[in-house]
C-alpha cells in the first residue's frame, strides 16, 4: 500500500489501440505518470522514446506483476477487440487492488462481465462516440455531454427566435423547461447567463436540461 501512496496519480495504460493510445499521449501531454504496456513488438516500437512503455502481455498475472502494475492508483484496460484479454487484464488488476480500473467495453454484455469481476468504471467509446455524433449532426448542437438519469449538457448555435431577445425575453426556461448555463460570443470571455443576457446570432450557447427537451430544442431553426 505505501508503494501505491507513493505512485498516486500513475497511470498504467494497457494496450495501445486508438483508445489508449489517446488516453497515453493526452495524459503524458499533461505531465502525468504513465507507462504503457503493449504486446505488439511493432506497436512497442512505434511509439518507443515518444511515451514510456513496456512490451509485456498483461493477461499474464506474472508479466503485469513485474512491470510493478502494482504501484499504480489507476490503470485504463484498453484492449476491446479480444474479450478474453480484456477480462483476463481486468481480473488481474482487481487481484493487484488498483485503486480505480478503467475498462474498455464492446458491447453491453461485455461491459457487464467487467464490471462483475470488478472493473470500477466501464466505457463504451465507439457507443458513445456514435450517439453524441448523432445527437450534434441532427440538429444545432456543437457539443454534447450526456450524464445521468437523461440529464444533458450541450454547446450549441442559439435558435433564430432567441436572436436579438434576452434570456427573460425568450422565454426559454417557461417554454422548453431548459436551463441556459452561459453564452460565448466570438472574441469575448466566456459570460455566465442572467435574465438580462441577450442573445446574438453568433453566441454559443451552453444549455442544460433533460435529453429529450435539449433535442426537441436544438431542432428549432
Amino acid at each position: 500500500m505505501a508503494e501505491k501512496r507513493a505512485r498516486e496519480g500513475a497511470t498504467l495504460v494497457i494496450g495501445l489501440g486508438r483508445f489508449g493510445t489517446a488516453i497515453a499521449i493526452t495524459l503524458e501531454r499533461m505531465g502525468k505518470e504513465v507507462l504503457a504496456l503493449e504486446t505488439n513488438p511493432r506497436t512497442v516500437e512505434q511509439w518507443s522514446g515518444r511515451i514510456p512503455i513496456v512490451e509485456a502481455d498483461a493477461a499474464n498475472p506474472d508479466a503485469i506483476a513485474q512491470v510493478g502494475a502494482a504501484e499504480f492508483s489507476t490503470a485504463v484496460v484498453g484492449v476491446g477487440t479480444s474479450i478474453e484479454a480484456s477480462v483476463l487484464i481486468t481480473g488481474n488488476l482487481v487481484d493487484l487492488g488498483t485503486p480505480q480500473i478503467w475498462a474498455k467495453a464492446i458491447s453491453g454484455e461485455h461491459g457487464r462481465i467487467l464490471r462483475r469481476i470488478g472493473a470500477h468504471h466501464v466505457v463504451y467509446p465507439e457507443a458513445d462516440a456514435g450517439q453524441r455524433v448523432a445527437h450534434m449532426v441532427s440538429g444545432r448542437m456543437l457539443d454534447y455531454i450526456e450524464m445521468e438519469d437523461g440529464f444533458t449538457i450541450v454547446k450549441m448555435r442559439p435558435p433564430r427566435e432567441t436572436h436579438g431577445f434576452t434570456l427573460e425575453e425568450s422565454g426559454i426556461r417557461k417554454k422548453y423547461g431548459l436551463q441556459v448555463i452561459g453564452v460565448k460570443s466570438p472574441g469575448e470571455p466566456f459570460e455566465y447567463a442572467t435574465a438580462e443576457t441577450r442573445i446574438n446570432p453568433s453566441d454559443t450557447l451552453i444549455v442544460s436540461g433533460d435529453t429529450k427537451l435539449l433535442d426537441r430544442f436544438a431542432q428549432r431553426p
